[in-house]
């Protein structure tokens, strides 16, 4: 009797959004290393196209697609090419998010829509066109949602942001209980500080002389978590392969703190 890979994705269809760079970019690697073919959603057609390149160079199956998650015609229309090439689509990772810093007197309309759009209604589109392709053959699927340590505490000066986040985790639970009978499960991943291409613009932006208070920044910004380092995206990449696989079939409607123990502090 042959073994069954344990987290093999052999045969599967996934879909990543914003996957051109940081946690997007590293969990279209983990998951096309489990065996799926990753599609990469990302703005930029030249964005989504060189990162699947990479992939692909590296011998597994990637396609990249532009995509703006806001627009519910082009979600749409992406999802169907997809099922077109390939059957159907097994999993799905909204992964694409914007920020947004400010206390409720600082946010500004804005800052409101633009996280809305993209963090709120970008979710919603894509997770409508996922459950509608899982749906039509029955197969069902897995769909994963990044949510945030601000889905479950109040972060200082996150509002917009905030927001948006708690609307990815009661999102997830509505998902998992509408369709739990229908073969499709859903969960969400609940990151602390994550060290991406983000927070290395942030800090050269801020401190674009001064290389000590840049490292005093860099050292500030780890030593948040009390395990005194931010995560990195192949981490969350990982757990978001354990949610998408077979060996997380009675898992639906979780959120996953991945922190360094932010949370377990509160």
């Amino acid at each position: 009797m042959t073994a069954k890979t344990p987290f093999s994705l052999a045969l599967k269809t996934a879909v990543v959004t914003g996957a051109a760079s940081g946690i997007g970019l590293a969990v279209s690697e983990v998951l096309a290393r489990a065996g799926a073919h990753v599609y990469l959603l990302d703005l930029r057609l030249a964005d989504a196209e060189r990162a699947a390149r990479t992939i692909r160079d590296a011998g597994y199956a990637a396609t990249g697609l532009a995509c703006n998650v806001c627009e519910a015609a082009r979600v749409e229309a992406v999802f169907d090419q997809i099922v077109g090439e390939r059957g159907r689509v097994d999993i799905l990772v909204n992964n694409a998010g914007v920020a947004a810093i400010g206390d409720v007197l600082e946010a500004t309309d804005e800052d409101m829509d633009r996280v809305y759009a993209v963090n709120v209604k970008g979710v919603f589109y894509c997770a409508k066109a996922a459950v509608r392709c899982m749906l039509a053959d029955g197969l069902g699927g897995s769909i994963i949602n990044l949510a945030s340590i601000a889905s479950v505490i109040g972060l200082k000066n996150r509002f917009a942001y905030s927001m948006s986040k708690g609307a990815a985790l009661t999102m997830t639970l509505s998902l998992a209980t509408d369709y739990v009978r229908r073969g499709i499960r859903c969960n969400c991943v609940c990151p602390g500080r994550v060290h991406t291409p983000f927070v290395d613009g942030y800090l050269a932006r801020s401190f674009p002389n001064d290389p000590e208070g840049k490292a005093a920044k860099f050292k500030e910004l780890s030593e948040y978590q009390p395990i005194g380092r931010m995560g990195q995206p192949e981490e969350i990449a990982h757990l978001i392969l354990y949610l998408a696989s077979d060996e997380s079939a009675f898992v639906t409607g979780a959120a996953y703190a991945i922190d360094g123990g932010v949370t377990a502090r509160m």
